[in-house]
């Protein structure tokens, strides 16, 4: 009696190749359907969207060398963006990031942050107990002027838009029309 020819096909080894093969189609058609199903809802593909209205800046009084600006910041995307800085070339120096950290009961400070999170169909609405803009404002500025600012984000790129100056604790009147990407 001679061996079977190790090449030739033979039912168990047929059987075994399929058993083999099947695990990785199953894997990838598995896959394939719930990638589908993805697209489908809507998810794939869907970045964030920012929008940023226009702002305020506080007019500084007496001796103050530092004021806020605040902008209200709206991602109406599927997914997450940060602020990652705030540039202006009108204003008389640096601009950070912040936000009001309370130091006591009566206490606070403001505490700079290297990025402020924008999360999915969501809105920020600086203010001065949220994460606001400091800066030192430029010499000169008066109550209604208009200044520009760019907010640099981490996935939607660069948004201008304008700050209105007012003094703090008024009511600002609406800036319209600004607010597109930079892009």
């Amino acid at each position: 009696m001679t061996a079977p020819n190790p090449w030739r096909p033979t039912r168990r080894r047929l059987a075994d190749a399929l058993n083999s093969a099947l695990a990785p189609v199953a894997a990838c058609s598995l896959a394939l359907g719930g990638l589908t199903t993805w697209v489908t809802a809507g998810r794939a593909g869907n970045p964030s969207r920012i929008t940023v209205s226009p702002g305020r800046v506080l007019l500084p009084y007496g001796d103050t060398t530092r004021t806020a600006a605040f902008f209200a910041i709206t991602n109406t995307g599927d997914a997450d963006d940060r602020l990652l800085r705030v540039t202006s070339a009108e204003t008389g120096g640096h601009l950070e990031l912040s936000r009001h950290v309370r130091t006591g009961k009566a206490a606070a400070s403001r505490e700079t942050v290297s990025s402020v999170a924008i999360p999915a169909r969501s809105a920020l609405s600086m203010s001065p107990r949220e994460p606001a803009v400091t800066l030192r404002p430029r010499a000169g500025w008066r109550e209604g002027e208009l200044i520009a600012f760019t907010l640099h984000f981490e996935h939607s790129g660069a948004v201008r838009t304008l700050a209105l100056v007012v003094r703090p604790g008024s009511r600002s009147r609406a800036v319209t029309g600004v607010g597109e990407s930079a892009r």
